[in-house]
């Protein structure tokens, strides 16, 4: 476990609950900044960028003896960023895109603490089984999708539509905890 103080620039419950997995001593301070990306951004440029920016911004009201951590998520088909659907409709759109197929997900994580800044990306390939008109239809009927990248939860009910997966289980949830850890602890062993 990390001793340090930690302060998580999300408000997102499941990156909270995640960063509990490493640390005991976390607190919770959103970030408040501009996430517009720069036109023909790639997707990990993309998150690599709004963690930067996020980390920047949670910096400004931190204390200097702290580590702060900030991290984003997006979702990806054919390099095109899929973020959290708007209305019913996109999640209608964004579900029939992933479904039977593979894509990405992508979590940008910037880590700093006084002078000193890492910032990682982690890429994952998860496949959706071919879902029918009204498995998709059942799916969005719920609250799940609609405050996630992609309209969908993997640790929720989307997992039954899962076929598997490439690459880190946690990262798809909105951390890549092992990752993040091992950068951690090299960050607070020098």
């Amino acid at each position: 476990m990390i001793k340090e103080k930690i302060v998580l620039a999300s408000q997102s419950p499941r990156r909270k609950e995640l960063i509990s997995l490493i640390a005991d001593n976390v607190l919770i301070r959103p970030a408040d900044c501009d996430e517009t990306l720069p036109e023909g951004t790639s997707p990990r440029d993309a998150v690599e960028y709004l963690s930067k920016i996020k980390n920047n911004a949670a910096r400004e009201i931190s204390q200097a003896d702290e580590i702060v951590v900030s991290a984003d998520t997006v979702v990806a088909v054919d390099d095109i960023i899929l973020g959290k659907p708007v209305d019913k409709s996109d999640a209608r759109y964004m579900i029939s895109l992933l479904q039977g197929r593979v894509h990405s997900v992508y979590t940008g994580v910037t880590i700093s603490t006084g002078d000193r800044v890492v910032t990682f990306s982690e890429k994952t390939d998860v496949e959706f089984n071919p879902m029918t008109e009204s498995e998709i239809e059942e799916y969005i009927s719920l609250s799940e999708p609609y405050d996630k990248a992609g309209s969908y939860g993997i640790q929720g009910k989307a997992c039954v539509y899962i076929k598997g997966l490439n690459g880190d289980y946690f990262n798809v949830v909105g951390l890549p905890v092992s990752r993040l850890y091992n950068e951690l602890k090299a960050l607070v062993n020098n």
